[in-house]
């Protein structure tokens, strides 16, 4: 396996969404310790902290909003050409957001924008920039969840967009073989980002040992994707979980699963 600084050298530029904080903060702030001449081009509403300081190019885009993610495609392809015109892409679909309650909670409109976050604007943004990936080569890291793998009451419609996304991924995987570009599929756990305060949970957490940082997380991914994985559970705790919970019948995993995050409310 090629050391991470080694991998990174291959690459010229490196797209991300939701790079305003959490996990996707994580992955530019790394990035850039990894190579210090790498573009990378952020797509989110917020700008990034240190943006400046980071050397990131910012793109505000609503990605809930499918006319936003055509009308930034066309600049953000115009900014590569002219400061990156050359060398491998990381895309790398970061963003996305989840509820918690008995659906429809808390609305219908909510329901339906997480899944133009979660699932639209990523087959979306990855369709439109394909072309440009497959020239150039590069790589896809999609980061799904460990929800990914069970049905997920009281996040019913959250764990299902997550199930798309790693499904998808593995297949997408596998339709670009020979095309010099391939898919990383990311399933981290509970992980200390701003998730459970946008999904309205309030200051609600698992206990502490089964919680991740965001650097922790893109740590495994950066490793699993030198590695030339397709797959990475970020934890060791977590890829016990999502073990047993594939092993089981899903109306079982169904169960159980309603049990666990329905704890979750009894913390708020």
């Amino acid at each position: 396996m090629h050391s991470l600084s080694e991998v990174f050298r291959n690459f010229s530029a490196v797209i991300v969404t939701g790079g305003s904080s959490g996990i996707g903060k994580s992955f530019i702030s790394h990035i850039r310790n990894l190579n210090r001449e790498i573009l990378i081009c952020n797509l989110s509403r917020r700008i990034p902290e240190e943006a400046d300081a980071l050397k990131v190019r910012h793109f505000s885009c609503d990605l809930s909003q499918a006319q936003a993610v055509e009308r930034v495609v066309p600049e953000l392809e115009a900014r590569l050409a002219m400061e990156a015109p050359d060398g491998r892409i990381l895309l790398i679909n970061n963003s996305g957001f989840g509820s918690y309650g008995v659906f429809p909670e808390p609305g219908l409109e909510h329901q339906m924008e997480m899944i133009d976050v979660n699932v639209r604007a990523v087959v979306q943004l990855t369709g439109r920039l394909l072309p440009l990936l497959k020239a150039r080569g590069g790589a896809i890291v999609n980061v799904a969840s460990t929800a990914a793998f069970q049905p997920t009451p009281w996040m019913a419609v959250y764990g299902a967009t997550k199930a798309f996304i790693l499904n998808w991924s593995l297949a997408l995987n596998q339709d670009l073989r020979g095309t010099g570009v391939r898919v990383l599929a990311v399933c981290p756990g509970t992980t200390e980002t701003e998730f459970f305060k946008r999904a309205g949970l309030g200051e609600a957490r698992p206990p502490k040992p089964l919680r991740q940082s965001a650097d922790d997380v893109v740590l495994a991914s950066l490793r699993a994707l030198a590695a030339g994985r397709t797959l990475v559970v970020t934890g060791w705790k977590n890829k016990l979980g999502a073990m047993a919970a594939s092993i089981a019948p899903k109306p079982l995993a169904a169960r159980v699963a309603r049990f666990v995050i329905a704890r979750y409310r009894m913390r708020i």
